[in-house]
């Protein structure tokens, strides 16, 4: 089990310091992150934002703060376990991500998470209303850019 957290690990740190939208992480944040067990909203807003090259946000707050402000994320939960369905709108949103008929109605949480599972970001057993751990998170945002730059290059996503 170690052994597959250490090379899971290395593959998120390489990944994280060699891509573009990540340099603003450093190793020791990244580090950070992966021990949490349930990032907040906040760190959550920090991370993904800076990973869709909105870097200047690198205050947990103020990046938040943007969140809520763009109706990304709920208001007054900064410090709360961020659940998996208000990441996935913050995902979508953040990466200007586009969805099927329900999402593109109503931009609900909701919505978005099911966008995320029906594209094979979201994989595995999932809940909307579970938290997310640090490493999670990463996974999510290294899967979303798979997909973006898939996209982008006209490949099909597997």
């Amino acid at each position: 089990m170690l052994k597959k957290f250490n090379i899971l690990f290395f593959a998120v740190l390489f990944f994280g310091l060699f891509s573009a939208p990540l340099f603003a992480q450093t190793a020791a944040e990244l580090e950070e992150l992966l021990q949490v067990q349930a990032v907040n909203y906040g760190q959550a807003a920090r991370f993904v934002l800076a990973a869709a090259d909105a870097a200047y946000l690198q205050d947990p707050e103020q990046a938040h703060a943007y969140a809520v402000e763009q109706r990304w994320l709920p208001k007054k939960a900064a410090a709360k376990p961020a659940r998996l369905n208000d990441v996935s709108l913050l995902l979508m949103r953040a990466f200007d991500m586009r969805g099927g008929m329900w999402y593109s109605l109503t931009k609900s949480p909701h919505h978005a998470y099911r966008e995320l599972v029906y594209k094979d970001i979201i994989q595995g057993r999932s809940d909307p209303e579970m938290t997310v751990s640090g490493e999670e998170l990463l996974f999510l945002i290294n899967r979303l850019l798979s997909y973006q730059e898939n996209a982008a290059d006209g490949k099909d996503w597997p």
